[in-house]
């Protein structure tokens, strides 16, 4: 509640303001007309008009006129008081009860100018509108009273300038009293204690008052920043998640909403202090940079008057909730008043809030104005006033005796906490531990450092890390006992995740260097695991004697980049690597470059290496033998000499890397320097290297806290540095050495270290020296100081410090002015310190350096001030805005104890409020009081402390977005000044991913540099994710590439995060050798698609003439990029160019075209190649023609060769059938395989695959055990290694020996696994995975399907299993459902490890259902089942989704789905569309729902897509192109066509960026729009094209584009390179036109690598989903395979001069295919060779009858009739077995389960052959079928449909089941009665139970088997158990069945995949109503989405037309 005076104060200002702003704003407060009161207020206006007419008598009756005459006689301040003094009994009728609490509504109500006020406003109004006239007269009486002369300009000064800028008389007065207050203050001599006392009073008086001004101003408070935020708009993200950029003042408004801790106090103190003080120097005087930022007053010659007036319309004001009135109105505690404030101002408008603001900025301006605006009734006169103030230096002080260091008294230890026996179960505090350590320290080292346990505990506080050097020297065991328990080198490598702590290597190095030294430099592992932490680079030791190379100090130097014996090729040598080279090695590099003249010639050769010719000779010259121990970097970086001389750019850029600081001294501080460098075109770069410097460098560079254990001297401002940006390391290896803080303290300067270290320790003494006595007593520094002698002979550094500290005035006279002996100084590090004290001392008077009275003064009061620098002639002013300056700061460090944290608040609110208008005025009138700049700093500090501790992302992510331009800004002017920048930077990197590019896009340039430079000088330390780093660069690139033409150069190593799509947008500097040798060092840590593009961009400068004009190192000196060009333009280097750059080129990924062409280049233009150059040439060696390397046979060359070759075998790499025949099988040693000797078998393992069966068959086990552990990594097939294991398992160690058999373990027989125990099969089972097949047919499984459910089956037979799951993993997508049903309550019970596993989705589906029947925990809980996330049910999902349908919490959902280990099941997939769709931020999901999800939208919300939309949804199909192959193809084809309709992609040429924009759409586009394909992009990226996927018609076109003119042309006259080119597309052109091959290019090798490029891409991940053997497409291509290969083999056109037709061998019949060749060329095959590629021949899928009946004869021919075939034979048989006739089949012995599992897979059987296998099977086993096993019914595939029904009704119930998983897979023969004998076993209770409890979980797991449900359960199906048959369930349902069982609503139901299924025969059985329900599920592609909601949309015309139809024939 107000008091009633206040009230009146506000009410006569109200009212004079009122009226002024009747005059200043033309009466805009205009009075309204009122109805005539009632009878009873008369009295009350007659009351009124009293008091008017009692004002009015104080103006004369002249009312409202503000022009009157000055009166020569004094004001009558009688009758004004009296009137005041009367004033409460006349407003009497205004104070009624509640006045008060309505007077804020009723000033809104006013001042917004409304009609409805009430009688009581208009009462207020009209007192207040009289009684402002007195005051207004009475202050322009006293400010016409208080005129003072003319300025210089001759005008008169306002009067608030009249009283800041006081005249001569003032201003005397005021000086004499500051020299008689100072000079008092000098020579007053306080003790402690009296110092204590008057310390303790001025904080009680500052708590005082500033209690006092809180409790004042708190509610004023808030009424001014309501007032302030309504107009000043904080900038907020909108919609679209953007916002404007703010400015500082709208920074700090949002930091006071936001809670930051602002500190503007100390700033508002200076600006106060520059106001009332402003700082005076004398002309001469010379004043030295202070890290405290002193402003100096203008001189009165040089004031600029400024306009004062402020603009008060204001328009689009601040709405009301982004006010603190939002707070208030939702009650935040706030006062009544305040809260009738808001509420008043939510009943206005915007327009009368906007009059309402503009009316009371008219009050704050009449208010101010008189005070601010120069009068006009001044008289012109007076004279200038003149400064009286004089330098303190100038003034007799008598300097103070030096303060004594006294040691603090230590309390009762035990009362503060020193209880060690605690210490080990409990939490200490780092301060604590200091404390005792200094207090009581002799317990303190028995109890803690003789407890090594206690000691390691205590040190896992970083703060703790000083206790090494302390507890090494105080302890009573000594430094012995530490190293004993600490250095443990051993421990330290067996924990490699742990990294050494720099201060455990530094104590370690100190107490046992020999051992360690040698440890790090002998053994390199143990070197890089130490340097694995880049803070212990430092600290490295110098191996420069030991053969290991040294360590590098510089992070950008790699540890092998000084391994010249590696510099093969010098034309890749640096001059970056060079320079580095020589500061860390320096006598290596003479020894092994510079006295090496053949390679110092050929370094010599790059014209960019030049100076390094005449730095070798100056190393001949002057380096001395043996080690270097130091480099001398003063003599590179000779900064003096440069503005005389030309300096190589090189050198500068080499300067600039590694003396940064001296760089920024001596080059971008000195402008001849500067100038004189840029006038070389290359040294461009520096305007933005000095214009923004980088100091995140500098601690290495600065804080070299290993010499400061030295006693020398070091630069406060390099103290003051280390302490703000590294003050973890400077507390402890600062404050808490005693060793380093009295070598520092031995400089005054320092003192403020006292202060800074008191939080951490004792300020240390010698011997016990107090505080402040003299530390080196007995010094004569006229005996031991002698300057002179020092040119010859250099003082040690112990010397020279104490010469400085003792002898100041002389040493800077003698050595400061030396040149000679500075230089000799500054060459040593230790010394180095001389030179920059010299700097600042060198223009100061020598006398009177020690008498700095300001710093007397502040050491006197004990004025500690980490930022004061004593400044040499310092005037009184200067001297009492220090001591201010340096009290307010001391007292801020003390604010919390002196202030209550509420006080402290609204204190720190207050200046910021008061900030804010500051800025405000400042942004209408100038930078009058400079507060911008100087509270930049503490802006900076404030905000990178609130982002520390803030953990709202939302919130950093405005600050950082909102508010990036001004944080730039303050970056820029703070750098240097503390290391608030560096912390800034972190969190630009710590940014959630989601957040990063809005952030980054609106962050100020200079901020990115610093970004990109702080990343790439600490890259090794920040580890961010590859997608993180990614999106960053490619925000940076996108937004600030345009206006940032060196941004390309500043990304470093982030260009390995550059997408290929924005390295296209790369500008053209293609010539800058820097960005191409960073291109170059970076290539190889990149993705073939960024190296592909890098080569795309590079190739835009060149054409073919620049390269077939280019010289010979062509190659070598583009480096890299060169073997990424397109091969358009690659084709044309030389083979001389090759030959030169062949190094380059093989240090590259390059693509097989380009192999190719390397080798038939340089094979075929060089036929005298060395053995060398054969080397060089490696693998690509191996793509030549066999007939180019034949002509070296007999040769010394040719073993090169075959080495080469056998090589490329070993490795994996296709290779031409001839080269591996002629070249490595026709080994005379592999004749006799037992005579070799198990050491070559070894050597020969990786071959064995090639030499087949017959090689295999003569090894002997005992060979084959002494060669198992190479064996065992090579990639056999089943059949090669079921022949290696059945020699093996004779060996009784085997089996228990699984683990070691590798590859070998799918050689294993079923059987041998079932008697295995539990043990073994698990400790096989990681070997499983990694080592079997990929594939096994027909299960795409990692294993067979036998021997996977032998495993799975066996091993979920325990219950133990369960505890097992992280070894089963692989096993899990193939173990059985009913496996997993009986373990469901033991993995509920594990949930937390059993939601982590791969689970299958019906896996998933039924542990989730028993979660909710166990726990009732999934609608609570979703986000906790993990990998179980895809087996929640609709229902569920539902429940959850109507629970919290947010936006956060939709989004955490569907990254869960993303996240799962399976796809997703589609009826979940269609779930999550139907539920999300209805919201209204559907629109927003799309990114976040995953490509899965999205391409299971309909097409009818597809198609309303806008372009931003499904430009996202193409960049999902690209990202994740497998899922969309997995699409049907006329859904690929609609989606796409949709795609590029939205995109306006139809008409015109289909460009490069839009097909490249598609990628895997773009062959499906239609057809006229795909054969408007840019033919040069085309031509060009036919390597690219080639991945790609082509229907039939789009084959077609590419055909007929590769004989266009304008690209190849006819194929008569294409050559070799242009078959590398075209490359598979061959096999797409007719036969008609392939017949015009020139057959000469044709021959057998070129044939061979056509058909291997073809099954590249087959084994492709485009492949796989793109070639199904049974589309028209790949039959196509298949048919045109075998016309190529019998074409030109010589088998379809035989003359009279043909050769006779190739015989293939077994090694051809592996790079073509066995189906491509005439069935009788099997016959003319050798035996062996025939029976080493059965295996083989059995596996070809196109293999036709007649083809299958020749090699069958064959067969028989070898191994005799059907019924004499081996195991091993029927296995490899394959699709040959089909034709076996019934009789043949009964007389096989189907014995083993891999032989009857290899006839299983044949789907080809007819019902005879299936019953003769069946019975065959029963027979070779004697078994009957109730006793077959579930591996065994796996086995059987196919084979089970020959089982009568009662056989199948024999089948063991849950064996069965357990089979179901695989044979569910298969497309069954069976009839319908099979299948419905075989789905009845599934019913038993003991499997899946009743049908009708079936759930989609037991439907997926049957698969087709659901074709066998009877009529009545099939009718009888609902939606969950309709969704779970699979579409190849759905085509096998007898047609005439599915028309009876399915009616139109279950057919509703469907999914397209399910509806595309069904056969022809199935829709001429359906009715019409059937039909058109399956029409409506194809045409329409949608299900069940209502439309009405999400995106607007309309139904297509004929789904309409269906649908009414449909309904129709229903009601009629």
């Amino acid at each position: 509640m107000w008091s009633s005076p206040a009230v009146c104060v506000v009410c006569i200002l109200f009212g004079m303001v009122c009226n002024v702003k009747l005059v200043c704003s033309q009466a805009r407060l205009a009075a309204r007309q009122t109805n005539t009161m009632p009878t009873e207020n008369s009295k009350l206006e007659e009351d009124i008009q009293k008091v008017i007419k009692e004002i009015h008598s104080l103006s004369a009756g002249n009312t409202r006129n503000f022009a009157i005459p000055l009166s020569e006689e004094p004001l009558n301040l009688n009758m004004y008081y009296s009137i005041l003094s009367n004033l409460n009994s006349l407003l009497q009728p205004l104070m009624r009860e509640g006045f008060f609490d309505d007077l804020p509504k009723i000033l809104v109500c006013l001042l917004s100018e409304r009609q409805d006020c009430g009688l009581t406003a208009e009462l207020t109004k009209a007192v207040f509108l009289e009684m402002g006239q007195p005051l207004l007269m009475f202050v322009s009486s006293l400010k016409s009273q208080t005129c003072t002369p003319l300025t210089a300009e001759g005008e008169t000064r306002s009067f608030f300038g009249t009283y800041l800028e006081i005249g001569n008389t003032v201003m005397s007065a005021l000086s004499g009293f500051q020299q008689m207050f100072i000079n008092t203050l000098s020579n007053l001599t306080l003790s402690e204690n009296l110092r204590k006392i008057l310390s303790s009073l001025l904080d009680s008086f500052a708590a005082n008052v500033l209690r006092f001004i809180v409790q004042f101003l708190e509610t004023p408070l808030d009424y001014v920043r309501i007032a302030l935020e309504f107009g000043i708009e904080v900038p907020s993200l909108d919609k679209q998640d953007t916002c404007q950029q703010g400015d500082l003042k709208q920074l700090i408004l949002w930091g006071l909403k936001n809670n930051v801790s602002w500190s503007f106090g100390v700033p508002l103190v200076d600006i106060l202090l520059d106001t009332f003080l402003p700082s005076q120097s004398g002309p001469t005087c010379q004043t030295t940079s202070s890290l405290l930022s002193l402003r100096s007053a203008s001189q009165p010659n040089n004031i600029t008057y400024i306009n004062y007036k402020i603009s008060c319309d204001h328009h689009n004001l601040t709405a009301l909730n982004d006010t603190l009135c939002a707070d208030v109105l939702m009650g935040s505690g706030k006062g009544s008043s305040l809260i009738t404030f808001c509420q008043a101002l939510r009943s206005l408008s915007s327009s009368q809030l906007e009059l309402l603001w503009s009316n009371m900025c008219y009050i704050l301006q009449g208010l101010f104005s008189p005070l601010i605006t120069k009068s006009s009734d001044c008289v012109v006169g007076g004279a200038q006033p003149s400064t009286v103030s004089s330098s303190l230096n100038e003034s007799q002080l008598v300097s103070p005796p030096a303060l004594r260091r006294v040691a603090r008294d230590s309390p009762n230890l035990r009362q503060l906490a020193c209880d060690y026996s605690i210490w080990a179960n409990s939490t200490v505090d780092a301060a604590l531990v200091t404390f005792c350590s200094e207090n009581d320290q002799m317990q303190f080292a028995g109890q803690v450092c003789n407890n090594a346990s206690l000691i390691k505990k205590l040190l896992s506080d970083q703060k703790n890390r000083w206790l090494y050097a302390f507890c090494s020297s105080s302890s009573s065991a000594g430094a012995a006992y530490l190293v004993s328990q600490f250095c443990l080198y051993e421990q330290w490598l067996n924990q490699p995740a742990r990294l050494v702590d720099s201060a455990l290597l530094q104590f370690c190095l100190g107490f046992d260097a020999p051992r360690l030294t040698s440890l790090i430099c002998e053994h390199t592992g143990f070197l890089m695991f130490l340097i694995s932490n880049p803070d212990n680079w430092p600290l490295m030791p110098n191996c420069s004697g030991s053969s290991l190379p040294p360590l590098f100090p510089n992070p950008e130097l790699e540890p092998n980049d000084c391994q010249y014996s590696e510099w093969h090729d010098a034309m890749q040598i640096t001059t970056d690597i060079l320079s580095k080279c020589i500061l860390v090695d320096q006598s290596g590099f003479v020894r092994e470059v510079c006295q090496n003249k053949t390679f110092l010639n050929s370094l010599l050769q790059n014209k960019k290496l030049a100076w390094l010719e005449s730095q070798c000779s100056t190393f001949m010259f002057t380096t001395p033998p043996g080690p270097t121990q130091s480099f001398n970097l003063a003599a590179w970086c000779d900064y003096h000499n440069w503005a005389e001389k030309q300096v190589d750019d090189s050198f500068v850029g080499f300067c600039w890397q590694n003396d940064q600081v001296a760089f920024q001294e001596n080059v971008c501080c000195k402008a001849a320097v500067f100038e004189k460098l840029l006038e070389n075109p290359l040294n461009k770069w520096l305007i933005s290297v000095c214009t923004d410097m980088e100091q995140i460098t500098v601690t290495p560079e600065v804080c070299k806290y290993s010499e400061w254990t030295r006693p020398i001297i070091v630069d406060m401002t390099d103290l003051a540095l280390c302490a703000e940006i590294d003050p973890q390391n400077f507390t402890s290896k600062v404050c808490a050495n005693s060793t380093v803080l009295q070598n520092l303290l031995a400089n005054q300067d320092n003192a403020w270290l006292t202060r800074y270290c008191g939080n951490y320790s004792v300020i240390p003494t010698a011997g016990g020296t107090a505080v402040g006595q003299t530390i080196r007593p007995g010094f004569n520094a006229a005996e031991q100081c002698l300057y002179s002698s020092w040119i010859t002979s250099l003082p040690n550094v112990t010397l020279l410090a104490q010469c400085w500290e003792e002898d100041q005035a002389n040493f800077i006279s003698a050595i400061c002015s030396n040149a000679g002996v500075l230089l000799f100084l500054s060459r040593e590090p230790s010394t180095a310190w001389v030179s920059r004290m010299c700097t600042t001392y060198t223009n100061y008077t020598t006398t009177g350096l020690d008498d700095c009275a300001s710093d007397a003064l502040i050491k006197q009061f004990s004025l500690l001030c980490p930022d004061y620098f004593c400044q040499p002639c310092a005037s009184q002013n200067t001297v009492l805005k220090m001591m201010m300056h340096c009290w307010v700061e001391s007292m801020n460090s003390r604010m919390e104890g002196l202030l209550t944290t509420p006080v402290t608040e609204v204190l720190n609110r207050v200046v910021a409020a008061t900030v804010v208008i500051l800025l405000a005025v400042e942004d209408s009138m100038g930078p009058i009081w400079k507060v911008n700049t100087t509270i930049r700093q503490s802006a900076l500090t404030s905000v990178v402390d609130y982002l520390q501790r803030e953990i709202n992302q939302d919130r950093k992510r405005v600050l950082l977005q909102c508010f990036g331009t001004v944080l730039g800004n303050l970056l820029q002017t703070s750098r240097g000044e503390s290391g608030s920048e560096l912390l800034l930077i972190k969190e630009y990197l710590s940014l959630p991913l989601s957040s990063l590019e809005p952030v980054l896009a609106a962050a100020h340039i200079s901020t990115v540099t610093l970004i990109l430079q702080y990343y790439n000088s600490f890259k090794n330390t920040i580890k961010l994710p590859r997608e993180y780093q990614s999106t960053m660069v490619s925000v940076i690139l996108k937004t600030h590439q345009a206006t940032y033409s060196k941004l390309l150069l500043d990304l470093g190593s982030l260009l390995v995060a550059v997408s290929p799509d924005d390295i296209k947008t790369f500008p053209s500097l293609q010539n800058n050798d820097r960005l191409r040798e960073t291109i170059n060092m970076n290539l190889d840590r990149m993705s073939l698609a960024q190296r592909e593009a890098f080569g795309l961009w590079y190739s835009k400068i060149l054409s073919p003439s620049n390269i077939t004009g280019g010289n010979q190192s062509l190659i070598n000196v583009t480096g890299n990029l060169i073997a990424y060009l397109p091969f358009h333009l690659f084709q044309h280097l030389s083979a001389a160019q090759l030959l030169d750059g062949l190094d380059v080129l093989q240090r590259n990924t390059l693509s097989p075209v380009k192999q190719d062409f390397i080798a038939n280049k340089l094979i075929g233009t060089y036929r005298n190649m060395t053995a060398q150059d054969l080397i060089r040439l490696g693998n690509v060696l191996c793509l030549a023609e066999a007939k180019d390397l034949l002509v070296y046979k007999n040769t010394e060359v040719f073993q090169v060769i075959q080495e080469i070759i056998t090589n490329c075998t070993l490795s994996g790499l296709s290779m031409p059938s001839q080269l591996v025949s002629d070249l490595i099988l026709s080994n005379p040693e592999f004749k006799i395989p037992s005579s070799l000797s198990s050491d070559r078998l070894k050597e020969i393992a990786p071959l064995l695959p090639l030499l087949g069966l017959t090689f295999l068959n003569g090894l002997t086990a005992s060979q084959l055990l002494a060669a198992l552990p190479a064996l065992s990594t090579v990639p056999f097939t089943p059949t090669q290694a079921s022949i290696i294991m059945d020699k093996l398992l004779n060996n009784t160690r085997i089996p228990d020996q699984l683990e070691k058999l590798g590859s070998l373990i799918v050689g294993v027989k079923t059987e041998t696994l079932l008697t295995l125990n539990s043990d073994r099969l698990l400790s096989a089972i990681t070997d499983f995975v990694q080592h079997t097949p990929a594939r096994c047919r027909p299960y795409m499984s990692i294993f067979c399907a036998p021997e996977a459910n032998a495993i799975a089956t066996k091993l979920w037979g325990f219950p133990e299993v369960v505890n097992w799951l992280d070894n089963m993993g692989p096993l899990l997508r193939w173990t059985p459902l009913i496996s997993v049903l009986s373990r469901t309550p033991l993995l509920v019970k594990n949930l937390s490890t059993t939601a982590t596993k791969p689970w299958k989705t019906q896996q998933a589906q039924a542990i989730v259902k028993a979660v909710i029947t166990y726990t009732n925990q999934t609608k609570l809980n979703f986000l906790s089942l993990g990998t179980l996330g895809q087996g929640v049910s609709c229902t569920d999902l539902h429940q959850l989704f109507q629970a919290d349908r947010s936006s956060s919490f939709v989004r955490k959902i569907l990254a869960l789905l993303r996240q799962q280990p399976s796809h997703l099941h589609t009826s979940l997939k269609r779930c999550v569309i139907e539920e999300l769709y209805p919201l209204k931020f559907f629109a927003d999901l799309l990114q976040d729902l995953g490509a899965e999800i999205a391409l299971c939208i309909p097409m009818d919300i597809i198609r309303l897509f806008p372009v931003d939309m499904m430009d996202i949804l193409r960049k999902m199909i690209v990202a994740s192109p497998q899922l969309f192959l997995m699409l049907t193809e006329i859904q690929r084809e609609i989606l796409v066509d949709k795609i590029i309709q939205r995109m306006n992609m139809y008409t015109g040429p289909f460009t490069e960026e839009e097909f490249r924009s598609l990628d895997i759409m773009a062959p499906f586009v239609a057809d006229e729009v795909f054969v408007q394909v840019d033919r040069r992009f085309f031509t060009r990226n036919l390597d690219y094209l080639q991945r790609l996927c082509y229907s039939s018609s789009k084959m077609e076109i590419v055909a007929r584009i590769l004989q266009e003119p304008a690209v190849f042309g006819p194929v008569k006259n294409w050559n070799q390179v242009t078959l590398s080119v075209v490359g598979r597309f061959l096999f797409f052109l007719p036969s008609n036109v392939l017949v015009d091959l020139p057959s000469s290019l044709m021959t057998v090798g070129r044939v061979e690598k056509l058909f291997m490029s073809h099954r590249q891409w087959e084994d492709g991940d485009v492949g796989i989903l793109c070639s199904d053997k049974e589309t028209k497409e790949t039959k196509d291509v298949y048919s045109t395979q075998q016309f190529v290969l019998q074409f030109f083999l010589g088998f379809l056109r035989i003359t009279s001069s043909s050769l006779p037709p190739t015989v293939p061998t077994c090694e051809i019949l592996h790079t073509t295919r066995p189906s491509a060749w005439p069935s009788s060329s099997f016959s003319s095959m050798s035996s062996s060779a025939f029976s080493n590629c059965l295996e083989l021949i059995g596996q070809d899928p196109f293999l036709e009858s007649y083809q299958r009946v020749e090699i069958l004869k064959r067969v028989k021919r070898i191994y005799g009739p059907a019924s004499s075939f081996s195991q091993s034979v029927i296995a490899q048989l394959g699709e040959i077995a089909v034709e076996l006739s019934p009789e043949e089949l009964s007389t096989l012995r189907l014995t083993e389960r891999r032989s009857i599992s290899a006839l299983g897979a044949l789907k080809t059987w007819n019902k005879r052959q299936l019953t003769a296998l069946f019975t065959a099977v029963l027979n070779s086993t004697k078994l009957v079928p109730s006793m077959l096993d579930s591996s065994m019914l796996v086995a059987l595939g196919h084979i089970v449909c020959g089982a009568q029904i009662a056989a199948i009704n024999t089948f063991n119930n849950v064996e069965f089941s357990k089979a179901v998983l695989w044979l569910g897979k298969l497309n069954l023969s069976c009839s319908e009665e099979q299948m419905g004998a075989l789905v009845g076993l599934l019913t038993h209770n003991l499997a899946f139970g009743i049908m009708s409890s079936w759930g989609t979980d037991v439907f997926i797991e049957i698969g087709v088997l659901a074709a066998g449900l009877p009529d009545i359960v099939m009718s009888s199906l609902v939606k969950a158990q309709i969704e779970g048959i699979s579409p190849m369930a759905m085509s096998l349902i007898p047609p005439v069945k599915f028309a009876v069982v399915f009616n139109q609503n279950q057919i509703n139901m469907f999914t397209y995949e399910q509806a595309s299924a069904l056969t022809p025969e199935h829709r001429l059985a359906l009715s019409e109503v059937q039909r058109r329900a399956i029409d409506m599920v194809l045409t329409c592609w949608k299900r069940n989405i209502d439309l009405s909601a999400g995106l607007t949309q309309s139904h297509s015309l004929l789904c309409i037309i269906l649908g009414l139809l449909m309904v129709l024939v229903i009601l009629f």
